[in-house]
């Protein structure tokens, strides 16, 4: 998928080069990650926007290959709500 995406880019700005592509992706997705880290919705208008969801300890789960009581911890989990505009090109 990322080889798609450098290939489009590199399409639609050709004086660009391969390894300054790269370089704009890893710091596109980096910025992502960091923001997520520290607890900040990250949004793109007219693409959608990256949040965390707080998931609670649950004291009753079961494995179900055993059927065994087992602990999970409070974790957090990323979701992704596509915008209104994307939503309608996916949709189209």
């Amino acid at each position: 998928m990322k080889k798609k995406f450098i290939k489009l880019l590199k399409e639609k700005n050709p004086d660009l080069s391969q390894p300054e592509l790269h370089k704009v992706i890893n710091i596109f997705t980096e910025n992502i990650f960091q923001n997520l880290k520290i607890g900040k919705i990250v949004e793109i208008r007219g693409l959608g926007r990256w949040y965390f969801k707080i998931l609670k300890e649950n004291f009753n789960a079961r494995n179900p290959k055993t059927n065994e009581l087992i602990y999970k911890p409070k974790r957090a989990r990323v979701r992704f709500k596509a915008s209104k505009q994307l939503n309608k090109i996916i949709n189209e």
